[in-house]
């Protein structure tokens, strides 16, 4: 009352601070963060290690082991999941919630360094790095060019325009997908060692000797200090084949005799395709505290200085832009507000017949959403897709305060006061029951403090957003609606009075139809309550849930693999058949652009499997983005699977999540559902997963059941016989060391580096023999091994047998695990969920020592569900506490809080009937329905009880409330649904990501009015008909109490 006071007073002074909050809101406005998603806090570490030639075994056994056993010093792990492949180590470590980051990734890189010691000589560090939203992509650079090749492209992606990426403000980048590194080969010809009787570590030895990095010191001669440089490292790529070779103390042949030396690339083992043609992207991330829209918009301001700078064969593009979402999201929020508040004036009109009052009501949304975000930046959030549903949600709710207090302006003029006298009693009126009403939604979003996870991340901004919002509609409602109320509003002319009648017959027919109720209340309200218990589980029981709604993207992500162990270039061949197959199922012209990675990234780039992950050379992941479809991704998806089973059979899908948000939930899980089978016996893992695929595949709407993991990899197994090598004066060493630069490269056994003189990089220098050279068994087995001797080969000493072994290796631990994953196509995860736990029990009991654990989407479901379940309860309890001490009376509070199951039941049959699921939104809507319910009912209840300590009758009591009141609730629930209806309809970029919300607040708060107009007035005259209306006073000097006591 005295805020009222106080701004009817100094109304100018009120002006002034709405105009301040405008100002300083529409600067926070342009100044606040955008971004995707919030902070997340993932407390999840990623330790990348690659070391080239290592098969899967012994990665898995020389590092991955020697790490797990060493991070169990560090505070916090909660468990460490490890993928090997060929070369490769990629191991995930999970903390606990609560863990401080910084101190665990502080350890983790001080036990990795400690783990050097136990790794095999000339290991290189591993990479480490926080995974959290920011390190997910928000979007691709992409190099193409007409004339350069791949290897051409990534040098100069990484070393030309990778440094002006740098520059920009909270861009961080991985290095470029596509391309090997640039290198110096030395190509040796296996027939012309044979012939000069030298082996290939004697080539190695070779340019080690005569190609060194060493420094140069000083010579002091008279006064002059010189510099000593000596030409002990190769200027020129050429010179390296004039190093000669020592062979029986005569240095009678050179490199040039017995290879060739290019200035070329790395050994392939990955390409990128962009719309079918090789080329070198860049993924653009974002640092952890910067905005991705800022990040964006400053990559394209500085695109055109890199393209300046680059080959004028050479143009790069951005791709994949992912900040578009949200963006866009922003303006479906504008649009929406927009017509909600059209919507929400026009309910007002078409109620009170007074276009100022309509104005007024319009007025106070705009000021409520810009003074939220300038409180957002306060509290360090930013626009978010979670924020901006918070936003989108408080449009519909922020009428609710200035909606009823201008109806109860128009209620005090009807009675004959002045517009100053009116005005004054009806904000003094409703003054603490608005208050109470505001505490009442508030309370609803308390449990998002309380909330921890994925669901806390994303529930807080949300929330913030709309507390933030609401409390400013209501000091609005307080101030600036009796101000302005007083400077615009009129009180109406007689002849406008007569279809203000119309709606007072409705309120006297209403209250007859109530009055007709009263005398069977008890069988009423009991039968109300059972059936609404009833229907109620049951529609809890058939409502999908999912942790967040379904979205008709507008691309899609899909992984193809071809038969184990598929050299690279036939794999390229079958993607490149796949972009011809996909262009005439959906259409050339609806295919904006196509980005393949085909293979492994090199061994030299140790990050970039933390952001792409593929297995070996038959593995592909693409991304398709999309323009002018109308059709649905997922039916798409399915349509892609029937003709690419019946065109290339040989090649399996599997798709998985593209949006920021879906890889950020799934927590690297490239699957909804995932089920793992761990223990000791690899070979009994393996047996039970299949057991397990073969039960999911029976399953119809399950899609891309596999096993994903590499297990039969083909391998020819190579057995050296030491006691023969040893009669031939060669060892494992010698052998060893030839094959690797055989089969391999020299560069893991004996570094070289060779400095280019232009740009002064420094560059590998590698021995190899070509692939296209050893393609053979035969030629394999030809390898010489001896120095200075056409004999002994490999096949001498060696037997070389075809096989088959693991391609990957999975780890838990120290455990190895197998995993089984699928898809889910139009069915909610929750249903997906039950049928893959009654697959796994009919499995039986499993032998002791395999273990099993349910991963994917369905921990993250189940910790959503209970979050959300556990936060509704709370906010519950915590209005009912906060209700009773209002009324001094748990009857009261608990007759409010009657309207609670009728709001969850409207808001479920909603769902159900529009086809949205029980998820993270929705429940959103559920429980802003719930607070706006129990706002509805505390304007009723407080009038009824009120009436009631006044005269006595319950009954009387209620069928008064009603009347005084069902005009409020009607319009602020109409206004309400109509500033709801343009997020319902969920039209616009991310529409059907926050429909499901909308739709829980329309049904819930449909459900609610009934309940509250007509349930809610039986229930109170049942529970407080013979309760007593002396006050619960204990104190003797209060003259309510009982216990009053006249002094003398």
């Amino acid at each position: 009352m005295n805020l009222i006071r106080l701004a009817l007073r100094k109304p100018i002074s009120i002006m002034v601070l709405v105009l301040g909050l405008l100002f300083f809101g529409i600067k926070a406005s342009k100044e606040i963060k955008v971004d995707i998603l919030p902070e997340m806090n993932l407390p999840v570490v990623y330790v990348a290690h690659s070391f080239n030639g290592y098969t899967p075994q012994q990665m898995e056994g020389y590092f991955t082991k020697m790490y797990v056993n060493m991070m169990l010093f560090t505070n916090g792990i909660k468990s460490i999941e490890t993928k090997n492949t060929q070369g490769l180590t990629l191991m995930k470590v999970n903390f606990y919630e609560g863990t401080e980051m910084g101190q665990a990734i502080a350890q983790t890189s001080a036990l990795s360094n400690r783990s050097q010691v136990f790794l095999p000589p000339g290991a290189p560090p591993p990479f480490i790095i926080r995974f959290d939203a920011s390190s997910q992509p928000v979007g691709q650079l992409v190099f193409r060019s007409n004339t350069k090749t791949n290897n051409q492209l990534q040098d100069i992606a990484n070393f030309t325009a990778r440094p002006f990426l740098i520059a920009i403000p909270g861009l961080t980048t991985a290095p470029p997908f596509g391309g090997s590194p640039r290198t110096v080969e030395i190509n040796i010809d296996p027939n012309k060692l044979r012939t000069h009787q030298l082996s290939p570590d004697q080539i190695v030895e070779a340019i080690s000797r005569n190609n060194i990095t060493a420094p140069s010191g000083n010579v002091y001669i008279g006064d002059i200090n010189y510099l000593t440089p000596t030409n002990n490292t190769i200027k020129a790529v050429d010179d390296f084949g004039n190093i000669p070779i020592f062979k029986d103390g005569v240095e009678n042949i050179y490199i040039r005799d017995v290879a060739t030396v290019k200035d070329g690339a790395d050994i392939t083992t990955g390409y990128a395709l962009i719309d079918g043609k090789r080329s070198v992207y860049i993924n653009i991330a974002k640092a952890g505290n910067a905005s991705t829209w800022d990040v964006v918009k400053n990559l394209k301001k500085a695109i055109p200085t890199i393209q300046n700078n680059l080959p004028d064969d050479v143009t790069i593009s951005y791709e994949f832009d992912q900040s578009v979402y949200v963006i866009n999201a922003l303006k479906s929020l504008i649009i929406e507000g927009i017509f909600g508040a059209l919507l929400t004036g026009l309910m007002v009109l078409l109620f009170l017949k007074d276009r100022r009052a309509a104005l007024i009501v319009v007025l106070t949304i705009p000021i409520s959403i810009i003074s939220g975000v300038l409180f957002l930046k306060l509290f360090g959030q930013s626009i978010n897709i979670m924020s901006l549903s918070g936003l989108a949600l408080a449009i519909g709710i922020l009428v609710d305060e200035s909606t009823v207090t201008i109806e109860n302006i128009h209620q005090h003029f009807a009675m004959g006061k002045s517009k100053a006298k009116a005005i004054w009693d009806a904000c003094k009126e409703i003054a603490f029951p608005k208050l109470l009403i505001l505490l009442c939604i508030l309370a609803v979003f308390a449990p998002a403090f309380m909330m921890t996870g994925i669901p806390g991340a994303l529930f807080m901004p949300l929330a913030l957003a709309i507390g933030f919002a609401m409390i400013f509609s209501f000091l609005l409602s307080q101030t600036f609606v009796p101000v302005m109320a007083n400077w615009l509003m009129k009180i109406q002319p007689h002849h406008e009075h007569e279809k203000e009648d119309r709606f007072d017959l409705f309120k006297k027919r209403f209250g007859s139809f109530i009055g007709r109720l009263q005398p069977n209340k008890k069988p009423i309200v009991i039968a109300s309550f059972a059936l609404t218990g009833i229907a109620l589980a049951y529609m809890f029981a058939i409502t999908g849930k999912d942790v967040l709604p379904n979205v008709n993207s507008s691309q899609f992500q899909v992984r193809i693999k071809a038969p184990e162990g598929t050299r690279i270039e036939k794999t390229e061949e079958k993607i490149k058949q796949v972009l011809r197959e996909l262009e005439q199922v959906i259409g050339k012209d609806h295919i904006a652009i196509s980005s393949v990675f085909i293979g492994q990234h090199p061994s030299s780039f140790a990050v970039s499997p933390i952001y792409l992950y593929n297995a070996g050379p038959h593995e592909a992941l693409m991304q398709v983005a999309l323009k002018d479809f109308d059709g649905n991704t997922d039916d798409l998806k399915d349509i892609i699977r029937q003709h690419m089973k019946t065109k290339m059979p040989d090649l399996h899908f599997s798709f998985e999540p593209i949006e920021l948000t879906e890889k950020i939930l799934s927590q690297g899980s490239n699957t909804p559902i995932e089920v793992r089978f761990s223990g000791m016996k690899k070979k009994m893992n393996v047996m039970y997963a299949n057991k397990l695929l073969a039960k999911l595949k029976e399953i119809d709407y399950l899609r891309d059941q596999q096993i994903p993991q590499s297990l039969n990899y083909p391998a020819l197994n190579i057995t050296i016989d030491r006691e023969r090598a040893a009669q031939l004066g060669i060892d494992a060493q010698d052998i060893s060391r030839s094959l690797i630069a055989s089969t391999a490269s020299s560069r893991y056994t004996s570094k070289n580096m060779w400095v280019e003189g232009m740009m002064g990089i420094a560059y590998d220098v590698q021995i190899q023999t070509p692939q296209n050279i050893l393609n053979t068994k035969e030629e394999l087995a030809n390898i010489p091994l001896a120095k200075n001797a056409d004999r002994p080969v490999l096949g001498d000493v060696a037997t070389i047998t075809p096989t088959t072994t693991l391609g990957e290796s999975y780890n838990l631990g120290t455990m190895a695990y197998t995993t089984v994953t699928a898809n889910v196509h139009k069915k909610d995860l929750e249903q997906a969920k039950k049928d893959v736990e009654e697959a796994i029990a009919s499995l039986g009991e499993l032998p002791k020592g395999i273990n099993i654990m349910v991963a994917g989407m369905s921990p993250v479901l189940d910790d959503t569900m209970k979050s959300l379940t556990n936060g509704l309860l709370l906010a519950v309890v915590v209005i009912f506490l906060m209700l009773t001490a209002n009324f001094q009376s748990f009857r009261v509070a608990l007759v409010i809080l009657t309207t609670v199951p009728f709001v969850v039941l409207g808001s479920l049959i909603l769902l159900k009937i529009t086809g949205s699921t029980l998820n993270l939104q929705s429940y959103m809507g559920i429980i802003m329905s719930v607070g706006v319910s129990i706002a509805n009912a505390v304007l009723l209840i407080a009038n009824a009880e009120k009436l009631r300590l006044e005269n006595g009758s319950a009954n009387l009591s209620a069928l008064q409330a009603v009347s005084l009141r069902i005009r409020p609730i009607i319009m602020t629930t109409l206004a309400m649904v109509a500033g709801m209806l343009p997020m319902a309809i969920g039209h616009g970029e991310g529409g059907d990501q926050v429909s499901p919300l909308g739709r829980a607040v329309i049904g819930g708060l449909t459900a609610s009015t009934f309940s509250v107009l007509i349930l809610l007035p039986l229930v109170f005259t049942w529970i407080q008909g013979k309760t007593t209306t002396q006050s619960p006073s204990l104190d003797p000097e209060d003259k309510d109490s009982i216990y009053f006591e006249t002094t003398n």
